[in-house]
């Protein structure tokens, strides 16, 4: 059986375990295995770009020493994709990357959750490097890092808040800056009545298209 490797690139269990449980319901018996693991070199989250860059060798690495058809880089700040695809033969996404595609396919214009102020800047490097500023309705931050997402009962109340004002920036969709908010989704898009991306799922979603299509095998 297809298997698809998705890699937290932090060290945090906690935030893994969120991530595999946001993409249950796209496994299925007969469709590939999908596995999600941290990265223990990594640091407990990802949030500024000291943490981005001390990823991108480990997370290569583990690329390069365990086989997978596909591999899913599950951090916003899609940290080392070039040189991952550069490592491996086999399709690579981010999950950064996967979502505004997604996005792009629900509405003209998206708007991004992100976690802190200081995310912002590495998210608008990364839609400029795209192309995309045209379709980015606005980013804005909530204002917890990586470990305060699991208080729900903190963090949900405030996403509302921030998607409220990026669907009055004009958002047609909302997308979640972190790679462990997914377990909100349902809640949010009932409060805020405009899709909400989950970027996880937008990535091994976009892996298992690859493979469906039969593409095993990319070159740069």
């Amino acid at each position: 059986m297809p298997k698809i490797l998705v890699i937290n690139p932090n060290s945090s269990d906690e935030v893994t375990e969120a991530m595999d449980a946001g993409i249950e319901l796209l496994r299925s018996a007969c469709g590939p295995e999908i596995a999600c693991v941290s990265l223990p070199e990594g640091p407990p989250g990802i949030e500024t770009q000291e943490h981005v860059e001390s990823v991108v060798l480990p997370l290569a690495r583990r690329i390069s020493s365990t086989p997978a058809d596909a591999y899913v880089i599950g951090c916003f700040s899609d940290p080392g994709l070039n040189l991952a695809r550069e490592t491996t033969d086999r399709p690579v996404v981010g999950i950064a990357e996967s979502a505004f595609l997604l996005a792009m396919g629900l509405g003209y214009r998206f708007g991004i959750v992100a976690i802190l102020e200081t995310s912002i800047p590495r998210h608008m490097r990364l839609i400029r490097s795209l192309g995309l500023e045209d379709r980015l309705a606005g980013d804005r931050a909530i204002g917890f890092g990586v470990a305060e997402l699991a208080d729900e009962d903190r963090v949900i109340g405030r996403i509302v808040e921030v998607g409220t004002q990026l669907r009055e920036d004009g958002a047609d969709s909302v997308i979640l800056g972190c790679a462990s908010m997914g377990r909100y989704r349902p809640r949010l898009e009932q409060s805020l009545g405009i899709p909400v991306v989950d970027p996880c799922q937008a990535g091994v979603a976009r892996a298992l298209d690859l493979l469906s299509l039969g593409y095993r095998r990319m070159t740069m």
